[in-house]
């Protein structure tokens, strides 16, 4: 089956090269979003199916795969003749669909690409709106990290400011708006972008370009489509992303300093961890979270699951998350065991720091082991106090070994004055 894919913009009167304009006088079936409809009828040819793109996607591609009538060769293979919709054999025609902008970029031909992998695909871009907005902008675009929110969540947005990138181009939707995504780098402390939004790019009637601060944008109402492009107010405004964060910067559960991992120990958990190369980490027990926001600032590609079983704990990681500029981590209360959200509802984790567990380490070491992946490991901190009534390396040790895990020598560490911490890792 021959699918060809034409991009266009949002102007009402489109202009297409000869070539393409002779694809679509010879087109029988076109397929599109109904703005897509709207904007290329006048040039459709006499008796021209249409099939409106429009969700669940999978009624959508049913429509387009019986297109290719059973006694035709497979998909892969050329083919000579499609049925239309209405049940008519359309000799030497193929599927032709409409899409915004370049159809490979976050765009349409991707989607059919992943849903019909042995059709033949023949594309025919345009700009999309994040070139046309640099364009009108004479902004370089080249060194433009690309993000799409476009019925997507925040990690990759919240990533690119992490590792604070220098100029950030944003595919919005509904939710994601641009006042949305300046509420969200204030929050976090990154402040010292502008941004730029495009509206209606493309549409000589309604298209509108604006260049404003973020508090600004958290004020004003964009209409759709639109796109965004941040970048510093000034050339030096980068902040520098820190390693190692300090202890005395954190707000703390009820002012106790002890209960907070201290920052060296913190950089080699994360050592531990190898979470370089992990996917989804667990933080059971995160109290200030301040292992969670540390791993968040040094490997912003994770997933972050953090859980614990003090309410006052919720507002103290909040708190804290904002204050160190760490958005996306994913908080969960109650009681691991039995109170807390299902660990089945949780992405399975390659790397799991328990920081407390109340007394049922095995228990919680039994828990993770039902969704730990098969090349995760697990690490938890003992602390060598001499008025600790139960040796949490000696629980470590007998849960190791009635759960079958393989242990790894222990790291001993002394900082200052403070009582020795051994850092213990164990895998399947």
């Amino acid at each position: 089956m021959k699918l060809i894919v034409i991009g266009i913009t949002d102007n009402p009167h489109p202009w297409f090269p000869p070539e393409v304009l002779e694809v679509i006088r010879q087109g029988k079936v076109f397929s599109g979003g109904r703005r897509h409809h709207e904007i290329v009828a006048p040039i459709l040819p006499e008796g021209a199916e249409w099939i409106d793109i429009t969700a669940p996607l999978d009624t959508v591609f049913e429509q387009y795969k019986r297109l290719a009538p059973s006694n035709l060769p497979p998909l892969g293979e050329a083919s000579v003749a499609i049925a239309s919709p209405s049940g008519g054999r359309l000799e030497g025609a193929s599927l032709i669909v409409f899409a915004s902008g370049d159809p490979l970029f976050f765009g349409f031909a991707n989607t059919i690409k992943r849903r019909m992998p042995d059709a033949e695909i023949v594309v025919y871009p345009t700009f999309n709106s994040l070139q046309m907005l640099a364009h009108r902008l004479l902004t370089p675009y080249h060194d433009m990290r690309i993000v799409s929110l476009t019925g997507r969540p925040w990690p990759a947005f919240d990533r690119a400011l992490i590792e604070r990138a220098g100029k950030i181009g944003v595919l919005t939707d509904k939710e994601h708006t641009p006042a949305a995504i300046a509420q969200r780098m204030l929050e976090y402390g990154y402040t010292y972008y502008n941004m730029s939004v495009g509206e209606h790019l493309g549409n000589p009637e309604l298209e509108k370009v604006t260049t404003l601060s973020l508090e600004e944008a958290t004020r004003t109402d964009f209409s759709m489509p639109n796109c965004v492009i941040l970048y510093p107010a000034c050339c030096d405004s980068l902040a520098t992303k820190p390693f190692g964060l300090p202890d005395s910067d954190f707000t703390l559960l009820n002012g106790r300093e002890k209960m907070i991992t201290k920052m060296p120990i913190r950089l080699l958990t994360l050592q531990a961890l190898d979470l370089p190369k992990r996917r989804v980490f667990w933080d059971i027990g995160f109290c200030t979270g301040s292992i969670s926001i540390e791993a968040r600032l040094q490997f912003p590609h994770l997933q972050i699951e953090a859980f614990e079983i003090r309410p006052e704990c919720e507002a103290i990681i909040h708190e804290n998350a904002r204050r160190f500029g760490a958005p996306g981590i994913n908080v969960h209360m109650g009681d691991f065991l039995v109170g807390c959200d299902s660990v089945a509802t949780h992405s399975a984790p390659d790397a799991v720091f328990i920081g407390g567990h109340g007394g049922h380490l095995k228990d919680i070491m039994a828990k993770v082991l039902t969704v730990l992946a098969d090349d995760g490991c697990i690490v938890m901190n003992s602390v060598k106090a001499p008025k600790v009534l139960t040796d949490s390396h000696l629980l470590w040790d007998e849960a190791c070994r009635e759960l079958g895990l393989q242990q790894e020598p222990p790291m001993r560490i002394i900082i200052d004055e403070h009582h020795p911490i051994e850092i213990l890792k164990a895998h399947k």
